[in-house]
């Protein structure tokens, strides 16, 4: 998988360094002069973060941040400020940023931030991914062993839910079995955490 760094800043010589540094250490790394350049001419990627300096001409990181917030923007922020932009930096951690770095920042702390910008999303993919199984094994479900599973969700015994289906408990056990069959589940606690991973414990869904 190719990681790519967006860079945006209006400092030619940091521009040059931090993306040599950056491809030395592996990524693909795309660099913009100001804001608006950037928001004309990025396209978003699933693999990529953004290092998005606060202090630039005619638009500023910030408003360059809430413009990619309205956009639906959902790839990772990082925010390089001056020494001193602490509050503004404080702002763009508000508005999403996952990290600021104070310029002039080392290498290592950047390369960092850069790394756990991108295991976030791993793991928000990855998260997708379950919901997805998840959801998938809930569809092989019968409208009963739904009906068992909700029951099951909300904390009730094999003779409560019994009671609230006007079935006996032999039924419910069989049709506990088999949903946790059908959900790959060996135990209570998996099973539940299939439901509750695809919603089922959310009262909207």
């Amino acid at each position: 998988m190719t990681k790519t760094i967006f860079l945006v800043d209006d400092d030619d010589a940091i521009r040059h360094s931090a993306s040599f540094m950056l491809r030395h250490s592996g990524y693909t790394v795309k660099t913009f002069p100001d804001g608006v350049t950037f928001l004309d001419q990025y396209t978003p990627n699933d693999h990529a973060c953004i290092l998005l300096d606060v202090r630039m001409p005619v638009m500023d990181g910030l408003t360059v941040q809430s413009k990619l917030n309205e956009r639906g923007n959902t790839m990772p922020i990082i925010v390089l400020t001056g020494h001193g932009d602490v509050s503004v930096a404080v702002q763009a951690m508000k508005n999403g940023a996952i990290e600021f770095l104070e310029k002039p920042y080392e290498k290592r702390a950047l390369l960092e931030a850069i790394e756990s910008a991108f295991n976030r999303i791993e793991d928000e993919q990855a998260q997708g991914q379950l919901k997805k199984e998840a959801a998938a094994r809930l569809t092989l479900l019968t409208p009963r062993e739904s009906d068992v599973l909700k029951r099951l969700v909300d904390g009730l015994t094999n003779k409560a839910i019994a009671e609230d289906l006007s079935i006996s408990p032999r039924t419910v056990e069989i049709h506990r079995a088999n949903l946790m069959d059908k959900l790959e589940a060996d135990s209570l606690s998996a099973a539940l955490r299939v439901a509750f991973m695809a919603g089922m414990d959310n009262p909207d869904g």
